[in-house]
C-alpha cells in the first residue's frame, strides 16, 4: 500500500460539507466515489486536515489517501479529477510518508474570509455583502486582542466540556483590497464556526455598534453574544494548511 497527499480546491456552495454524511453530498465522499473507480476497489479512506462546514470553500485543502496502486502521480491526478464534479479540483498529488496523516501532522491552518462593500455579481456563494460602512482600524484593534493563546469558547460552537476550546491564533489581520475586505487569519486549529463568529463581531465592530474591547470581555468571561453575529458561510475559505517545517506567511490568497 502507497500513501499520497492530495493538495485540493473547492466550491462547497453545492455541499454539506467536507465530511461524509448519510444522504448527504459531501466532498469526502467525492473523492472516495472517485477513487474506488480509478483504482478499482470497494474499499479506500480519505483523510481530511479538517472538517469544513457546508457552503464553505477551501483553495488549499490536503488529504490523505492509501491505496494499492503503481499509477505515476500524474495520471492519478489526471484520472481522479477526470471522475470528480466541477466544482473539486485537484492540484496536485504526491506521494508521502507511510506515516504521514493530513491532520494529525498540520501545524496551522489559514483562512480567509471575503467580505464585500458593494452589491456583488458574485454575491452570496463567495463573499458577505456589507453594507454598512465598515472602519477597518477598528476591525483591527479588535483582531489584536484574539492574537495568542487563548479560549476561544466564546466564539465555538461546540457541544460538550470534554474537547478544549483553548487555540493557539498565530495571525488575525482584515486587509482592504479594492472595494473588497479580506480577513486572514492563520490558527494551531480552529473550533467549529470560530472564524464565521470572528469575522461576524469584527463586522459589528467596523459599523461601531460595539467596541473593539468586547473581544478582550469574550476572552476572559465566556459569552453566547457572538453566535448571533456569525458571518454566512460563502465568504469563508480554507486557504493552506502547513505542516512541520513550513514557514507561517503573512501573505494570502483569494478567490477574486
Amino acid at each position: 500500500m502507497a500513501r499520497f497527499k492530495l493538495t485540493l480546491e473547492y466550491d462547497g456552495s453545492r455541499f454539506k460539507g467536507w465530511q461524509v454524511q448519510e444522504d448527504a453530498r459531501s466532498i469526502q465522499g467525492q473523492l472516495i466515489k472517485a477513487a474506488k473507480i480509478v483504482f478499482e476497489t470497494e474499499t479506500v479512506e480519505v483523510y481530511g486536515s479538517g472538517r469544513t462546514d457546508a457552503g464553505v470553500h477551501a483553495l488549499g485543502q490536503v488529504a490523505h489517501i492509501e491505496v494499492e496502486t503503481k499509477m505515476p502521480v500524474k495520471l492519478m491526478r489526471q484520472k481522479l479529477n477526470d471522475q470528480l464534479t466541477h466544482d473539486i479540483n485537484i492540484l496536485s498529488i504526491d506521494q508521502a510518508a507511510q506515516k504521514f496523516h493530513a491532520r494529525h501532522d498540520a501545524v496551522a491552518r489559514s483562512y480567509v474570509y471575503h467580505i464585500s462593500r458593494r452589491r456583488n455579481a458574485f454575491g452570496k456563494h463567495f463573499m458577505w455583502w456589507v453594507k454598512d460602512p465598515l472602519n477597518i482600524d477598528r476591525m483591527n484593534a479588535a483582531a489584536e486582542y484574539l492574537v495568542g493563546m487563548h479560549d476561544f469558547k466564546s466564539f465555538s460552537n461546540e457541544k460538550g466540556t470534554e474537547k478544549s476550546s483553548k487555540v493557539d491564533l498565530l495571525q488575525l489581520k482584515v486587509v482592504e483590497k479594492g472595494d473588497k475586505l479580506i480577513v486572514h487569519v492563520v490558527a494551531s486549529h480552529f473550533l467549529w464556526k470560530m472564524v464565521r463568529r470572528i469575522v461576524g463581531s469584527l463586522v459589528e465592530v467596523g459599523t461601531g455598534r460595539i467596541e473593539p474591547s468586547k473581544f478582550k470581555e469574550w476572552l476572559e468571561k465566556p459569552s453566547i453574544e457572538p453566535a448571533k453575529y456569525t458571518a454566512p458561510p460563502g465568504g469563508l475559505f480554507l486557504e493552506r494548511v502547513y505542516f512541520k517545517g513550513e514557514k507561517i506567511s503573512t501573505e494570502f490568497r483569494t478567490l477574486l
